[in-house]
């Protein structure tokens, strides 16, 4: 069995704070940049289509689509990770492809192409992660 304490920790920058902000209040975001749109994931500092550095923290609907997968079969760490578990990348219906888990189905259900929503789940004060539930 996985311990939630156990899990790596994820690195809030200033500039991904605007990101884990929204996850500790329900909002999937993402970093739009404010001179061509380009929504972008994961966050940056310049906009990789126009290099601009203006850009904002969109709200995103938090659904999308199973794009590719991987079932991991033996955890690196079995304290942090209970195998078997889906590693993915998730297409979100406003287009920007996200790194997550799918959770709450059985590995070999998954497939490309399934609906998936985000489901926010609490690791402590400052971080809430966002894996993927079936839709």
């Amino acid at each position: 069995m996985a311990d939630a304490a156990s899990r790596p920790r994820p690195a809030v920058t200033p500039l991904t704070e605007p990101f884990w902000a929204g996850t500790r209040s329900g909002e999937l975001r993402v970093q739009r940049c404010l001179d061509c749109g380009r929504l972008r994931w994961t966050p940056l500092a310049a906009c990789p289509e126009c290099w601009s550095e203006r850009t904002r923290w969109d709200v995103m609907s938090g659904r999308g689509t199973v794009h590719t997968y991987t079932v991991v079969q033996r955890a690196m760490d079995p304290r942090a990770f209970a195998a078997p578990y889906v590693l993915a990348v998730v297409e979100l219906d406003e287009g920007p492809r996200m790194l997550t888990n799918v959770v709450d189905v059985d590995p070999a259900a998954v497939e490309i192409g399934m609906r998936v929503v985000v489901r926010f789940e609490r690791v402590d004060d400052e971080i809430t992660v966002y894996p993927f539930t079936p839709a």
